[in-house]
């Protein structure tokens, strides 16, 4: 990963302390168990290779039964047996879980709804963010956890809290409204730069009295669109602080690392590059949407993402499903062998711990339909054996915990984009911005190219390609960033709907897309949105070998040569000597769905062109030259298939080879000193041949092989080649 990308970890820079290998556990809740069971906990443990528990989570009504008053005696006696078991301790601060007494005695304390709501007890999930009383609450129980067991010797981790932002981020209570006009009043410091950055001259919003000023709750038409995306960095803020507020009062009694678990593209309330730098150690949770039967390229997404927040750097992932989860629609459960795919791709893409929710399977409360570690049928089950074996495989892997993961493409993720393009009132409902995220990075995945996720604003300049399939509010730094990789010999690609607005929701003086103007050569004059459930026709017209003569001054040094030829096969070599193929592709009909554009070119090529829907002979696909690099426009929606033709000549003007492995077939790499680790996971039902340069070593089966390897369907291959 380039050397600019976020750091993280402001007071620690090393491992667990007390931990030198892969981290493998899960949350532990012996609360719910009578003591005796306790034992029979810890021996199995041992049996399945746990080396790290987290425990504490939701404790706090046991932990501080009566305001004030404390009762650590359980949470002493379990974390006294994990030592003597050799088992390391994750400490969770309680308070994504507040006790009964709470609510009763600030009632205010309550998050509301933006329909006005108040949210009760009875459930997990947090009250106001910005309620003076329960910060002073979390803080108090975070400082005594930390006085008791800050130095204890089983203590590897402090886990604050629980999901910041999840399953209610937004507040719109009375201490929300306080705490949003504060926070307003820091970031505009007057009432008329604030009019200004709202555009507030529109339906005559303009504020003239800071009392005035309301949180965005519902109202009889569409809100202010600024006021909305400015209320989600609030939201943002407010979640954080709670974080810092926690995590300060821990360090003055502990230097043990602190983290939070994310939930990495799950959770969009936070933005996470910017609580990356808060704490110590990356983590996240991840669960499979049941509904999608390709979960694992959704799981591959997260965890590309959670290792780019955490920069390149190890990180932990602290819950997955050991089969189902019973808080999706259909409770679906995992197949032989998915939770070892699962467990090794995440590996695969940087995680140094795998962990589950949760250790035993609860027999009380919402989730005991939940699948664990342990489950309701006990140590005959397959899925225990399948805990078992993956605990054993874990230890085998040791060695490649602390290498990192190299990628040549990034793909834009931009949280502040993201809250501004999913608002009310866009010219297509069906334009959100997550179905273009998935569809890109889908392609990506399925041409066996690895991914980190980016901001617009960072040094992009590692990497060969840059894709950013929906960045509808782009700041001006930020197309400045895209513009100089372009300059420098990056190629962009860029999907619809991208360079509209700035920071503040406002569209961009000179138009739709005038801020890449330079970088893709097009601005958009008009946009043309489909009706529900139309389509087009796309003409694809040639890629970078259409009608061009050979670039020697690429990028990556590819050449290509060939005629505009429909079918004409086209070889190049990249400065490493490795051959390119592909396919000239002239006249190719594709089909597009949900949006289309009017362009203006403005220097660049057409590449594809629109044969019907509302305009056509338009340009539907563009490809600019623009100092050393290459800016590529689509116009319209394609989906994983149909992008298939394109990234095949983005590829080649990027230099990225191809991968030549099957579709289905899975294959990550982490890199130590000379040493390289290939991760094959075979998702197909059919046995996957995947070759090799020069001999390797399977940690899992010790097998030597070389040229290449067979992947069984359905199994796992992690190969080691050294030099």
């Amino acid at each position: 990963m380039p050397a600019s990308a976020p750091s993280v970890g402001p007071a620690f820079t090393g491992w667990l302390p007390g931990v030198d290998s892969l981290c493998y556990g899960g949350d532990y809740n012996p609360e719910q168990w009578p003591e005796e069971v306790w034992e029979q906990d810890v021996r199995l443990m041992r049996e399945a290779g746990v080396n790290l528990v987290s425990i504490g989570i939701f404790s706090w009504a046991l932990l501080e039964p009566r305001e004030g008053e404390f009762d650590f005696t359980l949470l002493d006696r379990v974390i006294d047996l994990l030592h003597a078991n050799g088992i390391r301790v994750d400490l969770g601060t309680p308070t994504a879980a507040p006790p009964a007494w709470f609510y009763a005695t600030y009632p205010d304390a309550r998050a509301v709804t933006r329909d006005g709501v108040p949210l009760g007890p009875g459930s997990r999930g947090m009250v106001s963010p910005s309620s003076p009383e329960y910060r002073r609450a979390a803080v108090r129980i975070a400082r005594e956890l930390a006085r008791r067991y800050g130095r204890h010797p089983a203590l590897a981790l402090w886990h604050v809290h629980n999901e910041y932002g999840a399953p209610v981020s937004d507040d719109y209570s009375v201490h929300a409204q306080r705490a949003w006009r504060d926070w307003l009043r820091s970031r505009y410091g007057t009432l008329d730069t604030l009019n200004a950055a709202w555009g507030t001259a529109f339906w005559g919003q303009v504020y003239g009295d800071w009392e005035h000023v309301q949180v965005p709750a519902a109202a009889a038409s569409a809100v202010n669109p600024a006021q909305r995306l400015d209320f989600a960095r609030f939201t943002d803020s407010a979640l954080l602080a709670c974080f810092t507020a926690e995590r300060d009062v821990i360090r003055e009694y502990s230097d043990v690392p602190v983290t939070t678990n994310f939930m990495a593209a799950e959770c969009p309330a936070t933005d996470l590059f910017r609580w990356a730098r808060e704490v110590d150690i990356v983590s996240n949770d991840h669960y499979l949407t049941a509904a999608n039967p390709r979960g694992e390229v959704g799981l591959a997404l997260a965890a590309d993402l959670t290792r780019s927040v955490a920069g390149g750097k190890p990180w932990l992932l602290l819950e997955h499903s050991t089969s189902a989860v019973n808080w999706q629609p259909r409770n679906v459960a995992k197949r032989p062998g998915e939770m070892a795919r699962n467990s090794l791709s995440h590996l695969g893409r940087g995680a140094d711990a795998i962990m589950f929710f949760q250790w035993r399977a609860s027999r009380s409360g919402a989730e005991k339909f939940h699948s664990a570690m342990l489950p309701h049928a006990g140590t005959g089950s397959r899925v225990w054996r399948e805990v078992v074996e993956l605990g054993a495989n874990l230890a085998r892997l040791g060695e490649l915990r602390g290498t990192r993961v190299r990628a040549d493409v990034a793909l834009l993720w931009d949280p502040e984009s993201f809250w501004a393009q999913d608002l009310e009132w866009r010219p297509s409902e069906a334009a959100g911005h997550r179905e273009r995220v998935d569809a890109f990075y889908d392609r990506l995945w399925r041409d066996g190219h690895t991914v980190d996720l980016a901001r617009p604003e960072q040094d992009l300049s590692g990497y060969k390609l840059v894709v950013a399939p929906a960045s509808y509010l782009l700041t001006v730094d930020g197309a400045a960033s895209l513009t100089r990789y372009v300059e420098g010999g990056g190629t962009l690609l860029v999907s619809y709907f991208s360079g509209i607005v700035d920071e503040h929701d406002a569209v961009h003086p000179g138009g739709f897309l005038a801020p890449l103007r330079d970088a893709l050569g097009v601005t958009v004059e008009e946009f043309l949105p489909l009706r529900d459930g139309a389509h087009l026709t796309v003409t694809y017209d040639g890629g970078p070998a259409a009608g061009s003569a050979p670039r020697p001054d690429s990028p990556a040094g590819v050449e290509l040569t060939g005629a505009n030829r429909a079918g004409t096969e086209l070889t190049g070599t990249d400065q490493a000597g490795v051959e390119l193929t592909g396919t000239d592709r002239a006249g190719t009909e594709l089909t597009g769905t949900v949006w289309a554009d009017d362009l203006t070119l403005a220097g660049a090529d057409v590449v594809a062109t629109y044969v019907d829907g509302p305009k056509p002979g338009g340009a539907a696909v563009t490809r600019h030259r623009h100092g050393a690099g290459t800016g590529w426009y689509v116009s319209t929606n394609f989906d994983v298939e149909t992008l298939s033709a394109l990234m095949t000549d983005v590829y080649a003007d990027a230099g990225l080879p191809s991968s030549g492995i099957p579709e289905d077939l899975e294959v990550i790499r982490r890199h130590g000193d000379g040493t390289e680790y290939v991760i094959a996971i075979n998702h197909g039902g059919d046995d996957a041949k995947l070759p090799l340069d020069g001999s390797a070593r399977d940690l899992l089966t010790g097998d030597e092989t070389s040229g290449s390897v067979v992947v069984p369907a359905g199994a796992v291959r992690v190969l080691r080649r050294d030099g």
